[in-house]
């Protein structure tokens, strides 16, 4: 009788160090060290980061597909800025999730988790009086978050995460002049609705923030290419 060896451990490990890696080249794509057009250097990447760079092209292979990253052949891999059409698309489908996670989320919402929706709502507020759009983002990522948590679906929680990064990427891609303040205020609509326990209310107010936040959308060709700088 043969005995099946166990399997090795290495590709599960490898997979969540490359989710690592994706996260923290993400964020600096996101917070703007690396600029549209910059070059990442795999074994830059891999060396301040303190891995191999097995995970760091699968990382990048991600982010690719996201379309935050082009790779070239014999050309390495860049920094891509989504066009406009792109983040308006990923925005659509994003809202129709949260409406989906603002009715389930509606029912079996808890008091604590109001009570932090109630204080990110306030806090974007303080956001849009000191003109910190980044920080407003912020918050705003974090109330969206909390109410798809809310929802109790780890596939819709899975959905949603995929396209996060579209949502926070908004910022930089708004056009000229955005009232913080009427865009933090938009929310409240979707908070009093949740804690009147209201699933439809939710879910409209959900996908309307979603048509909202669409519509501010700047226009700009595809792939925008601004440096050939490299991450150091």
């Amino acid at each position: 009788m043969t005995h099946r060896t166990d399997p090795e451990p290495e590709p599960i490990e490898r997979e969540v160090l490359s989710a690592r890696v994706k996260d923290r080249v993400l964020q600096w794509i996101l917070e703007g060290e690396l600029a549209p057009g910059s070059r990442i250097v795999e074994t830059r990447v891999a060396r301040q980061l303190g891995t191999s760079q097995a995970p760091v092209r699968e990382a990048l292979r991600d982010l690719a597909t996201l379309g935050f990253v082009e790779i070239r052949p014999y050309q390495g891999s860049r920094v891509r800025q989504p066009s406009s059409q792109e983040l308006r698309e990923a925005i659509a489908v994003r809202g129709e999730l949260e409406a989906l996670a603002g009715r389930l989320a509606a029912s079996r919402i808890t008091e604590p988790v109001l009570r932090d929706l109630e204080r990110l709502h306030v806090d974007m507020a303080r956001d849009a009086e000191r003109g910190d759009a980044h920080e407003q983002a912020f918050h705003n990522t974090r109330f969206h978050f909390l109410i798809v948590r809310a929802a109790g679906n780890r596939a819709l929680e899975r959905l949603w995460g995929m396209l996060e990064p579209f949502g926070r990427t908004y910022v930089t891609a708004s056009k000229p002049g955005i009232d913080l303040a009427w865009l933090g205020a938009r929310h409240r609509d979707i908070l009093e609705a949740l804690r009147d326990r209201d699933p439809e209310r939710a879910a409209a107010a959900l996908r309307q923030h979603a048509v909202e936040a669409a519509g501010l959308i700047g226009d700009w060709p595809d792939g925008a290419v601004a440096s050939d700088g490299g991450r150091q």
